[in-house]
């Protein structure tokens, strides 16, 4: 970075080798969200510093003030500068993309936060955490700088061209900045890879798949309550729905999106990973490929599974045991001794008729196996059908 003093003003020339790489982001397919808060406003600056921005960033937000911090991210975080709520920003900033967007556009989130150099003693490190989110996968690097050894001009640039080497990264493009780092500096990064850890949902010995809210994998769970769906959109019903059911049984209720399905085709890879970002940033999502829920109870014993009437009706029909009513009532046998049962929402169907859940029709001795929430408690008429037809 070169900087010349005129008078009281500072003025920053881009060096080559940044308008070189923004150039090429630029030049790029792709666009990106970008949420930055303590540094990287020069990253910023130098993206909109180069024609053709406008293909490259489709909003930035600079969450600076507490209540605005907390707004974006949707919850206060334990700490503000840490890679957990830097990833959990990158998950938000992907997401609000991904709404941007029309079509198939590869988005990302990219977020920085930061405590650097400002006009009062810190008594912590200085340091930054940068993660960008994209559908392949989430990396967060971490920084920490060396105290009093530069002003804040030079932990501003650092930070910032961390940020953009992040962005490089993230678009697929191998050139990369110089990073001025001192050997007292500390530098890390991590990367969690969403398309190996989908890969194994096609292997024999692999049937699940966890994301964490904040993009890292997770090996196993043990859900005291689930809402499986295709998720084609994720839309208000179901966030309204699991809110609902984890009142009602005061447990979490985690999601599953569910890749191969009993009557529907399974999903293909890309589109399992494009369905993932809908919960980036915002809630834990299990990946399986269990496509019956007696499947699902062997994967997760001990359950409840959320439903709305359609699915506790679909669970209840022959056709998809065989045509067989015998296997039929094994399955919801073998259910109830893996110790699951279900919690059903009414729900109007496609040709507006309203059915409440509490006319379902269950075989005798299986009526303790579904719960019913009443209509009064929850009644959410938006279907992801609908949705789609209106787009």
């Amino acid at each position: 970075m070169l900087v010349r003093e005129v008078k009281d003003v500072t003025i920053t020339i881009m060096e080559t080798e940044v308008r070189q790489l923004i150039q090429e982001l630029h030049d790029s397919p792709g666009r990106v969200m970008v949420a930055t808060a303590g540094a990287g406003t020069q990253a910023l600056a130098w993206l909109l510093g180069v024609a053709g921005a406008s293909r490259t960033l489709l909003e930035a937000l600079i969450p600076y003030e507490e209540t605005s911090f907390n707004a974006f991210l949707g919850q206060a975080p334990k700490k503000y500068v840490s890679p957990n709520t830097a990833r959990l920003m990158a998950g938000r900033a992907v997401t609000r993309a991904q709404q941007l967007c029309q079509g198939d556009v590869e988005v990302i989130g990219l977020a920085c936060t930061a405590t650097i150099i400002t006009d009062r003693p810190k008594r912590g490190e200085h340091r930054a955490h940068v993660a960008s989110w994209t559908r392949n996968g989430v990396t967060c690097y971490s920084l920490h700088l060396s105290k009093g050894a530069r002003d804040r001009y030079g932990e501003e640039e650092v930070v910032s061209r961390l940020m953009l080497n992040a962005l490089a990264k993230a678009y697929g493009i191998d050139t990369r900045i110089s990073l001025p780092l001192l050997d007292s500096d500390r530098y890390s990064y991590i990367e969690d890879d969403f398309v190996g850890a989908v890969d194994h949902l096609y292997q024999e010995n692999a049937e699940v798949c966890i994301i964490r809210a904040d993009g890292s994998l997770q090996k196993g769970i043990n859900p005291k309550a689930m809402l499986s769906g295709a998720f084609n959109p994720l839309h208000s019903g179901h966030l309204r729905l699991a809110e609902t059911a984890a009142e009602i049984l005061d447990q979490e209720v985690i999601f599953e999106l569910t890749a191969v399905n009993a009557d529907k085709p399974s999903l293909e890879k890309t589109e399992i990973l494009h369905r993932l970002l809908q919960f980036a940033g915002r809630y834990l999502v299990v990946v399986s490929n269990a496509p019956t829920f007696v499947a699902k109870a062997r994967l997760f014993p001990g359950t409840t599974f959320v439903t709305g009437y359609d699915t506790a009706e679909r669970i209840l029909q022959p056709r998809f045991y065989a045509d067989s009513q015998d296997q039929m009532l094994s399955a919801l046998a073998e259910i109830r001794e893996r110790g699951c049962c279900f919690l059903v929402a009414s729900r109007t169907n496609s040709q507006g008729i309203f059915h409440d859940a509490s006319g379902l029709s269950v075989p005798e001795g299986y009526r303790d196996l579904f719960k019913i929430i009443p209509a009064g408690r929850f009644r959410h008429d938006i279907s992801s059908t609908e949705l789609r037809t209106d787009e």
